[in-house]
């Protein structure tokens, strides 16, 4: 007869792990909002991740750290030994908060604010990271800009040009200044989404900024690997993060996720383990790859 001991691992239906459908409506509130605006709050693996050394001794770099997929990387790299920068764009609060998390874990922690859509400012955020840790390990490319609109039209000219240099340029900025820095053994990854592959004509700029970034990936890891360095993505589905009801309209948002085969979005903490196990050794196969992670609505 089997007995339970605490080294055993609790299965949990996945169906209903977490939240699920409908959501509450709650108060609107500008992008890309704040983790405690969040009604779920997100879980980010505060309470349930435990490191095993994975990532020891290595300097990791996140963009768009303060909340979301961002914060449950930071999180999960520092529990695994990493010493981790936080890029964040102007939600200090968040990016205190990820920063005690970090600090919790025993390891190194750097705040850095700027605008990742300045050329100028991505050049020196690498430089800031690289002289405060020594080197780069890890460089997670994370931070994104999304908007809806409801006809061709409403897509403006100026709203184009900030989600592709958020999304895309900002990752291509980063990563060439970032190579000077990384040693062979390092990587990046980047955050890529389900709409690089299936887009929604409603969010079409911030599709088309991801299947760019699909591209980017897999052509950078071709020149990367010069230096023994690896690049991969990961592309997630429906997401619980503050961009959320930030961006949709309340009907969208209170059936977020439901399309998923699990009727429910993803927690920030189911996908953070991708980007641990990617950044780590035992991925050293790796290179030039996408992870789906979608919810069962992964194209390829």
């Amino acid at each position: 007869m089997n007995t339970m001991t605490d080294q055993q691992v609790l299965l949990r239906d996945p169906r209903t792990a977490y939240v699920t459908p409908p959501f509450t409506s709650q108060d609107s509130f500008a992008p890309p909002g704040k983790a405690d605006q969040l009604t779920p709050r997100a879980d980010h693996g505060e309470k349930t991740y435990k490191g095993s050394g994975k990532l020891r001794g290595m300097n990791a770099l996140v963009t768009g750290g303060d909340s979301g997929i961002g914060r449950a990387i930071a999180i999960c790299y520092a529990r695994e030994g990493a010493n981790v920068a936080i890029n964040y764009l102007s939600e200090e609060e968040d990016a205190a908060e990820t920063q005690q998390l970090v600090d919790a874990a025993g390891v190194k922690s750097k705040l850095v604010q700027g605008d990742l859509t300045d050329e100028t400012f991505c050049e020196s955020l690498i430089e800031q990271v690289a002289a405060a840790f020594g080197d780069i390990s890890i460089l997670v490319n994370n931070a994104a800009r999304q908007r809806r609109a409801e006809s061709l039209e409403e897509f403006s000219s100026e709203e184009f040009d900030k989600i592709m240099k958020t999304n895309v340029y900002a990752a291509f900025w980063a990563s060439r200044a970032a190579l000077k820095h990384i040693p062979a053994g390092g990587s990046i990854i980047n955050t890529v989404s389900i709409q690089g592959y299936t887009p929604a004509g409603r969010l079409l700029h911030y599709a088309t900024s991801k299947s760019a970034l699909i591209g980017m990936t897999k052509g950078m890891a071709d020149l990367a690997i010069e230096q023994g360095v690896r690049v991969n993505a990961v592309a997630p589905g429906p997401v619980w993060t503050p961009l959320i009801p930030s961006t949709l309209a309340v009907d969208k948002f209170q059936h977020f996720g439901e399309n998923t085969v699990f009727g429910r979005p993803a927690q920030p903490a189911e996908l953070a383990p991708l980007y641990v196990w990617l950044a780590s050794p035992e991925a050293s196969f790796v290179t030039g790859e996408v992870y789906g992670a979608t919810g069962g609505r992964s194209p390829v």
